[in-house]
């Protein structure tokens, strides 16, 4: 499996709407849900959603630009090891997505408009990984609490799927535990910038994502 090959060399995503291996019974506790899915806002409550975009630098990345993000927190995702590392995920064969836990605002911004973002965000017609990075931990996928995320998902998916002229392949996923990346991958995209932007760049992201999407 293909990992992603570390830059040490120097080198706008369109605003959102307008707005700039468990048990089959496994039910994962997560702030802002329940059982059947998001749960109506009350002031100063928060929600988490999960989605995996390839390159987690990047995917955080993308989610903290959009008002009503709190945090955007990179990590490892449906897999069946526990607490995996970096290189046993990219060396492929735990099942684990490089993935990220938005934390959001409801009041500010939905799980409708979050998950339609992330498709625009990503190449959802690609099931060998993500741009530059090719392997299973670099595949997309969304990973949903409830019938009522997954109606949503499965309704974004179906609108990406007609708006693009190869089928997207991008899976809704039952939510699975989600272990944190290790700490030099949080908020790479601050820690490192040049080398970031030089990664981001080299990996043809964004020029992909117009090709796709447009801007």
């Amino acid at each position: 499996m293909s990992r992603r090959t570390p830059l040490f060399l120097p080198g706008g995503f369109a605003a959102l709407l307008g707005l700039a291996g468990c048990a089959p019974d496994y039910q994962p506790k997560v702030e802002g849900h329940t059982a059947e899915g998001p749960v109506a806002a009350r002031p100063g409550e928060t929600a988490t959603a999960i989605f995996a975009g390839g390159c987690f630098w990047c995917t955080e990345a993308d989610f903290e630009k959009v008002p009503g993000v709190i945090s955007a927190v990179s990590g490892y995702t449906g897999g069946t090891l526990k607490n995996p590392t970096y290189e046993q995920v990219s060396g492929g064969g735990t099942g684990h997505y490089e993935a990220v836990r938005v934390t959001y605002d409801p009041a500010r911004v939905s799980y409708e408009q979050l998950t339609d973002y992330f498709f625009r965000t990503v190449d959802p017609t690609d099931a060998g990984g993500q741009f530059c990075d090719r392997g299973d931990s670099y595949r997309t996928a969304i990973f949903v609490v409830g019938p009522e995320e997954r109606r949503i998902a499965e309704a974004e998916k179906a609108e990406a799927d007609a708006a693009l002229d190869r089928p997207v392949v991008t899976p809704v996923l039952p939510a699975a535990p989600f272990y944190e990346a290790e700490e030099y991958h949080q908020d790479y995209y601050k820690k490192n910038d040049l080398k970031y932007r030089f990664y981001r760049t080299r990996c043809g992201r964004d020029a992909r994502l117009q090709e796709l999407w447009g801007g």
